[in-house]
């Protein structure tokens, strides 16, 4: 791959033009559904107009046509013909010909992204999610490559929504690069505008998470907070050894074919359906999910056994979640203790759920040929879906919404979900994981540390484990509360197993729940393995979104802050800001991500570590920041744990002097209203 990558990073694309990859075109991957294009004859064409600013006058004519032809077919003009003829994968950094090696590690992230053992539609520049998209096209991922190949430590670079706006003169301490997605003004952030008339214009793309600012490690990330989500699940109805307890759940395609691992580090039985025959096999091959069938006796079967023998196993239904949940409510025997869902119902009607009923292939084709019934069929399906799992609830059953809209899309369906008492539209009466679990986690300052081994050897990475576990266990011993180390021990265990659990798809990459304190200690003794050459080169390192601080999202991240801030979006904004000036790599602020275009406001960051003094400076002062901002923001609004983790935090930190709370006697509010 090397001398094709050297080629992408130094030609240019244009000169000559590439011929078009149709043997690429034609390996067998899973690709996006065609996305809707309801545009006008005037719209259509300033869409081609759009793309072809990229493009040198003498290739107009041909590519116009070609470019034309996309949109009509695919919904979105991807520019294939730029596409590389070969696979993409991430090398290791100092086999990267770029002039600064910050600007390396973010071609690696990059290039990780488009993995096709990590993306999940990797031809449409989808990572996961269903439309999470690294670029808009093709083009801009070769002139993004370019720029960054010349990059050098007094330049920035700036991409729009994908589109790279240049390089701009800033200083060594600046972020090599600054990315937004999806920056709409407020009026127009409806998921109708992106669907039908910005993202197939080319002008705007919904970035997701962590696709689209380049920091997605493949459904690793995931894994851990689904395990730490179904552990604490099981300890709030009391169950401290989940064996032979049952945990049902929906999708294997991108961050949700974590779930069958999570159930088995957890030691439960997992049992997750998934329409998709690839999707489902893709986790099989990868290890990820034990057994799988298509059919529910089977299914039935497989549970009664390992619930007898309080036994851990994954199990696969390769059919509609639909039927499934439909079957374990008519059983006799109550076979559940725990259910959610992770279909991608931020994008319920472009492939994000597929109604009971329908094939995949039937269900690609009436999204876009009839979306007025494809509409009401998951609309149907999903009222179905949420009678069966009331009827599970009422048996004793804990449902929780893991955060992708599910109870949002059944309310807006039609079900009556809010609570009797609900003061606004994200009270149901089923708890978001946030509300139960993971809320409070956050609020200590927990959240997800990631790290990636830009050498690519699976030695460095363990060596990274076990530095970072004896940091945990020092940690853990330290004069915190009870329910801090709590945290420490499950990701002491976590760490301690993350080797044998084979986690690592793509990039030698690492992920652990840690806070303020636990990131500071770990970035600090990784860039110490970088100074000594004790890895063989530097580490990345960065965080899903899905954070303390990086998101601002009344239905997930912050639907467990109550004092009517919610649905501001101040934090997700100010880290970002924060980050950029204290030492990030790069940072990226982005529209959507989890529950959707409009529905959340989330930021993050990567930080290279390189083993010099500054890389040390650059992640003690950011991580002062980045999570804190979060911490304090909970404590305003008055959540307990936060208000401790915040004023330790001022005990340790002496320039931090955060705003704190008093307390207000509910009775004097009660005698005055």
């Amino acid at each position: 791959m090397s001398n094709d990558l050297d080629h992408i990073l130094s030609a240019d694309p244009f000169t000559p033009l590439p011929d078009y990859p149709t043997e690429q075109r034609a390996k067998k991957v899973p690709h996006a559904p065609k996305r809707p294009c309801p545009l006008s004859a005037k719209e259509k064409r300033l869409a081609v107009k759009n793309i072809l600013r990229y493009v040198p006058e003498e290739h107009h004519k041909l590519l116009a046509r070609e470019f034309a032809e996309e949109l009509e077919t695919y919904g979105h003009i991807y520019a294939y013909r730029f596409m590389p003829t070969f696979d993409l994968k991430a090398p290791a950094l100092f086999d990267i010909s770029a002039k600064n090696h910050h600007a390396s590690a973010i071609i690696l992230m990059i290039l990780n992204n488009l993995d096709a053992r990590v993306a999940q539609f990797p031809q449409e520049l989808v990572t996961y999610g269903g439309n999470g998209q690294v670029f808009s096209n093709w083009i801009q991922f070769r002139i993004v490559l370019r720029y960054l190949a010349q990059m050098t430590s007094s330049q920035t670079l700036v991409l729009y929504s994908g589109h790279p706006l240049g390089l701009f003169p800033s200083s060594p301490d600046s972020p090599r690069m600054t990315v937004t997605n999806g920056m709409m003004i407020p009026r127009y952030s409806t998921k109708r505008a992106l669907r039908q008339v910005f993202f197939a214009l080319g002008v705007t793309q919904y970035g997701q998470m962590t696709a689209g600012s380049f920091c997605y490690i493949g459904p690793q990330g995931i894994v851990h907070g689904t395990t730490i989500t179904v552990l604490n699940a099981g300890r709030r109805q009391g169950l401290e050894n989940l064996a032979g307890r049952v945990f049902v759940s929906a999708g294997l395609g991108g961050m949700s074919g974590a779930q069958p691992k999570a159930a088995k580090i957890a030691g439960c039985i997992g049992v997750i359906a998934e329409i998709s025959r690839e999707a489902l096999l893709k986790r099989h091959q990868q290890g990820w999910l034990e057994v799988y069938s298509e059919s529910l006796d089977q299914i039935i079967a497989w549970i009664k056994e390992h619930r007898a023998a309080e036994s851990s196993i994954s199990i696969g239904y390769l059919g509609n979640i639909v039927d499934l949940w439909e079957r374990l409510a008519n059983e006799p025997e109550m076979l559940v203790e725990l259910g959610s869902d992770q279909t991608s119902l931020h994008n319920p009607l472009l492939g994000g759920y597929y109604p009971a009923g329908l094939t995949v292939e039937q269900s690609n084709d009436m999204m876009t040929s009839d979306p007025t019934k494809f509409k009401s069929l998951v609309q149907k399906s999903l009222l179905r879906q949420i009678a069966a799992i009331d009827k599970l609830a009422a048996r004793g059953m804990y449902f929780f919404d893991y955060g992708n809209a599910f109870l949002l899309e059944c309310q807006r369906a039609g079900a009556n979900l809010l609570k009797e008492d609900a003061d606004d539209d994200k009270s149901f009466r089923y708890s978001s994981y946030m509300q139960d679990i993971m809320g409070d986690i956050f609020s200590m300052g927990f959240g997800p540390f990631r790290w990636v081994c830009t050498s690519g050897l699976p030695e460095d990475l363990a060596q990274t484990d076990r530095v970072a576990a004896k940091i945990i266990a020092d940690l853990q011993k330290s004069d915190v509360p009870d329910n801090v180390k709590q945290q420490y021990a499950d990701n002491l265990k976590w760490i301690e197993e993350a080797e044998r659990n084979g986690l690592v798809v793509g990039s030698q990459a690492r992920i652990l729940y840690s806070d303020r304190a636990g990131r500071i200690a770990l970035a600090k003794a990784f860039n110490e393995l970088v100074r000594k050459d004790e890895v063989q080169a530097p580490i990345v390192i960065s965080r899903d979104h899905h954070d303390v601080s990086g998101t601002d999202s009344p239905f997930r991240e912050t639907s467990n802050i109550d004092d009517g801030s919610a649905f501001t979006a101040d934090m997700a904004v100010q880290n970002v800001i924060g980050d950029s000036f204290r030492g990030a790599t790069w940072v990226a602020l982005h529209n959507g991500g989890g529950v959707g275009w409009g529905d959340v406001i989330n930021g993050g960051f990567g930080l290279v570590l390189d083993g010099t003094e500054r890389a040390e400076r650059k992640a003690e002062m950011m991580l002062n920041w980045d999570v804190p901002n979060g911490v304090a923001r909970r404590s305003w609004s008055g959540n307990e744990n936060a208000r401790e983790a915040i004023v330790r935090a001022q005990q340790q930190v002496p320039e931090m002097l955060v705003t704190l709370p008093h307390r207000c006697d509910d009775a004097l509010l009660d005698d005055l209203f």
